[in-house]
């Protein structure tokens, strides 16, 4: 049963879904088979509050004691819970959502001639909307949806004078461009880390569209608006405010997954901005993750990304908020996924140890971890040779690069990471072999490396190439 489909869907269910389901499966509505609801019971009480992955012979003898074991009945019977898990997948979003219910409702009624059901579904479905303090795409959606039946409600009844065709043409247009522009988001945010190339399409009309027609104040236009500017190859500072004061004031106008999503887009600006050399970005990106740690956005089901914990303490060391960031690295420690807290933990407390000059201990922490991502491997490698180099351990330093160079030539990393750390790898051999007393050498170094891209490791190189 282990590494069944069935399983990997089971194990991925929330204690409020695991219950839900539960009264999905005991329910005559959805499931008339009592050996499927024994079945899931048993794979509850296993996989849920005895925290073991059963077989399916344990299943069997659980199910029929008196019986000699029978795999393909064990089979069918995974098969019925697999279609019943998966139709409450499909189902749940629509039983969580009590608008999607009454426009459901209102369709219903509408179809069986209920004019008095109709009107009364479609108003509380109307009120609902309004109500409820979500002013995202979706949002406008549901308008569209309500307008809709309304429509075919109108027109069912030969109201013509009353059809409400141009109020759908509104909604119709709102909710396309918050998609485009949502969408349009999320290309460029791949483009900048994969090189990609996108068409896209209708984007100059639709922006400009936007902005004729005053909508920039709608939350769902507005802040993708600023964010495409802010995120676009001519982007600016001013750009990037726009749409951080944006998000910032329309927090609450969209859920929590959304708000993650756009506060990433920001973050992931401020993290590539601040490896271009942009130091100023490292107060805005830890703002920002101050902001989505605080309001705990950034914490799903509890959990908090390694990306996430080691991008913001690189931010806070950058700009000098060592005790921020110690506090940070202890505080979070617990919501890293397990098998990546040790790893993350050990190189962010090695990471602050070489920021209070503690090599000592640097070197210690880095030796206490395996660190199998590959990303987190180079980033420690790197900083166990930038603590080399500063103690002067120039050997272990020679033996460090050419170990760098060969893991890097026989590793499939992405040409970014691989660039970037080939480039450092260069520079520092250069620094090392360089005559202090050749002042041309040294500003033709100089040159160099403020010339290079990618290099998340400039300021340093270029510190230390001051002290030669």
């Amino acid at each position: 049963m282990k590494g069944s489909r069935l399983l990997m869907i089971l194990e991925q269910l929330s204690r409020k879904e695991v219950t839900a389901f539960g009264k999905m499966v005991r329910s005559p509505l959805f499931n008339q088979r009592q050996d499927v609801v024994a079945f899931w019971a048993f794979l509850e009480e296993r996989l849920y509050w005895i925290g073991e992955i059963p077989t399916k012979e344990a299943a069997f003898h659980h199910l029929f004691p008196d019986q000699p074991y029978d795999a393909q009945r064990i089979r069918y019977l995974m098969s019925w819970l697999m279609k019943l898990v998966e139709q409450y997948l499909a189902l749940a979003p629509h039983l969580l959502s009590s608008v999607q219910q009454r426009v459901s409702l209102s369709s219903a009624y509408r179809e069986k001639r209920l004019s008095k059901h109709f009107q009364q579904t479609i108003r509380k479905a109307r009120q609902e909307i309004e109500e409820q303090p979500l002013r995202h795409i979706e949002y406008y959606q549901w308008q569209y949806q309500v307008q809709w039946e309304h429509y075919l409600f109108s027109a069912g009844q030969k109201r013509v004078s009353s059809l409400n065709l141009q109020e759908i043409s509104d909604t119709t247009d709102i909710a396309f461009i918050a998609q485009k522009l949502r969408q349009t988001c999320f290309l460029l945010s791949h483009q900048a880390v994969y090189k990609a190339e996108y068409d896209f399409g209708l984007l100059q009309e639709v922006l400009a569209f936007a902005k004729q027609r005053n909508l920039l104040d709608l939350p769902a236009i507005g802040v993708y608006y600023h964010c495409y500017y802010a995120l676009s190859p001519d982007g600016t500072e001013k750009d990037f405010q726009a749409f951080k004061d944006q998000l910032l004031q329309h927090w609450a106008c969209f859920p929590e997954s959304e708000t993650r999503d756009l506060l990433l887009l920001g973050l992931n600006y401020c993290i590539r901005k601040f490896n271009a050399g942009g130091l100023e970005f490292a107060r805005e990106g830890l703002d920002l993750y101050q902001k989505g740690l605080s309001s705990g956005v950034l914490l799903s089901d509890g959990f908090l990304s390694r990306f996430t914990y080691r991008n913001a303490v690189a931010l806070a060391v950058a700009i000098g908020a060592l005790d921020w960031a110690a506090s940070f690295i202890e505080d979070y420690k617990k919501h890293l996924p397990k098998e990546h807290q040790d790893s993350m933990y050990s190189f962010s407390r090695a990471r602050l140890a070489y920021e209070k000059g503690h090599y000592g201990d640097v070197l210690q922490l880095l030796q206490r971890a395996n660190y199998k991502d590959l990303l987190l491997n180079l980033a420690a490698k790197t900083l166990l040779q930038k603590t080399l180099y500063v103690t002067g351990a120039w050997d272990a330093l020679e033996s460090q690069l050419e170990a760098m160079t060969s893991f890097l030539a026989r590793k499939d990393i992405l040409t970014y990471h691989r660039n970037n750390y080939r480039n450092f790898a260069a520079l520092l051999k250069k620094i090392l072999v360089l005559n202090p007393h050749l002042l041309s050498a040294k500003q033709a170094l100089r040159a160099r490396i403020e010339q290079t891209q990618p290099l998340t490791e400039k300021q340093w190189l270029l510190e230390q190439l001051g002290k030669v």
